[in-house]
């Protein structure tokens, strides 16, 4: 099992219209394809404007398929652009759990 953690910095006051963008519209494409959603997240204390999601994958294999099926979805690409407008910055990590940590 994989985590990966994207953290988007968006615009100044941008969180609740990106909030609104993705619960109305997008998160429903994401979990189509990509499957297992941990959390989302926005920040409300120390950086603001974050937000974190977290998506779970069997491997790196399995992220590759899912993250392309999403991409090659019309549904996703009309939607992407506006999504993409409110985010300034983008971090994506891949983490694996140790060998203690309780499955999500």
């Amino acid at each position: 099992m994989i985590y990966e953690i994207r953290t988007y910095r968006l615009k100044s006051g941008a969180v609740p219209a990106y909030l609104r963008l993705v619960q109305e519209e997008g998160i429903a494409i994401q979990r189509g394809h990509l499957g297992r959603l941990i959390g989302y997240f926005h920040s409300e204390i120390g950086p603001l404007n974050e937000i974190v999601h977290i998506w779970a994958y069997e491997d790196l294999a399995d992220r590759e398929r899912r993250r392309g099926t999403l991409a090659a979805d019309p549904r996703w690409q009309a939607i992407l652009p506006r999504i993409q407008s409110h985010i300034e910055t983008m971090e994506n990590k891949i983490m694996k759990p140790a060998p203690f940590s309780p499955p999500a």
